[in-house]
């Protein structure tokens, strides 16, 4: 983990992040053409500002506005290492950028504390207002930023004037009513496991991200899924199948599917999938709770037979389930 100096703005590599204390930079990264717009700064640059200047001088007033911002405030809250994905991550790499998609999750939930600058949250002391503009701010609708939310035990959001508004444990209220996440979950009460698949999907429901990829990519730490990561790959998301989505529920008269049974095929549609496409079809389902898989024998029938089983086989494109002395199975 690349780390910069709050004090120098250089460098430090970190083999293992739970050793050290350090801070985390959560922000919206600006658009281009969008007004007053400034390019992010990115690891080349930073590299580039600490070869030029001279040996006695430090690189860190050198750094851009933000990254300045962020090492005063962590440095005044007694960190003295800080880490922004812009800056401290290679992205030219992509066994690096892959490494970093895959731990980034950790490193939020071993930080010292995450700021999370609101650049459209003024600094004001009418509490109606700031409530109001923090209700609306891009970061809650940036999907990234779910993760940074959710995994650090301190996560304290600041004004577009670097002031601190309050901590996730003091907005906790505010911040359930805008994102739908509960207050247990916020104040790392209730543990992310004890959560259904669902109702963490809707939480990601409504976010967007710059690059399709990501919708996947920003949800791997929240579900503790790790694989290479890979742009440029052809709709990667959640389920869907590439030559159509046929259903075919086989004889439940027999124990397994073979060439000699006649499947019962639902007529294809375009809008007919067994898996979700993307987050955005979780959008109503944060009602729903885990179910153990005794529970989901028991409402197929099968709890108390000892030669009953589950069995479920999965492949790129496809999920088969199949329920022994139970009516269906089902094959997408």
């Amino acid at each position: 983990m690349r780390l910069l100096d709050t004090t120098t703005g250089e460098f430090r590599w970190v083999q293992d992040p739970r050793r050290v204390r350090y801070a985390i930079l959560s922000h919206v990264w600006a658009k281009k053409g969008g007004v007053n717009y400034v390019p992010e700064q990115t690891y080349q640059d930073v590299c580039a500002i600490q070869e030029s200047v001279p040996r006695e001088e430090l690189a860190l007033p050198h750094l851009s506005r933000k990254i300045r911002h962020f090492c005063e405030v962590a440095r005044n809250d007694g960190f003295n290492l800080g880490w922004a994905d812009s800056a401290c991550i290679d992205k030219t790499s992509s066994s690096e950028l892959s490494e970093a998609i895959n731990s980034m999750y950790n490193w939020y939930r071993y930080v010292g504390a995450c700021y999370a600058i609101l650049h459209d949250v003024s600094d004001t002391d009418d509490k109606e207002q700031r409530d109001e503009q923090f209700r609306s701010s891009k970061w809650f609708t940036h999907g990234w930023t779910l993760q940074e939310l959710l995994a650090p035990s301190v996560v304290l959001f600041l004004s577009d004037k670097w002031k601190v508004i309050g901590s996730k444990h003091t907005l906790a209220e505010l911040i359930e009513d805008v994102t739908g996440i509960g207050r247990a979950v916020l104040t790392l009460e209730q543990p992310l496991e004890d959560v259904s698949v669902a109702r963490r999907m809707s939480w990601a429901a409504r976010r967007e991200t710059s690059r399709e990829e990501d919708e996947a990519y920003s949800l791997m730490g929240i579900f503790g899924v790790n694989m290479p990561t890979t742009y440029g790959e052809d709709d990667i998301c959640l389920g869907t199948h590439p030559h159509g989505h046929n259903f075919t529920f086989l004889n439940p008269s027999h124990s397994s599917p073979t060439a000699e049974q006649t499947p019962l095929p639902i007529a294809p549609s375009l809008k007919q999938y067994l898996l979700a496409q993307a987050p955005s079809d979780f959008q109503h389902t944060a009602h729903l709770v885990p179910l153990s898989r005794e529970a989901f024998a028991y409402r197929l029938g099968i709890a108390r037979r000892q030669d009953s089983q589950i069995d479920h086989r999965t492949s790129r494109h496809s999920l088969q389930i199949r329920c022994w002395k139970s009516p269906v199975w089902v094959h997408s």
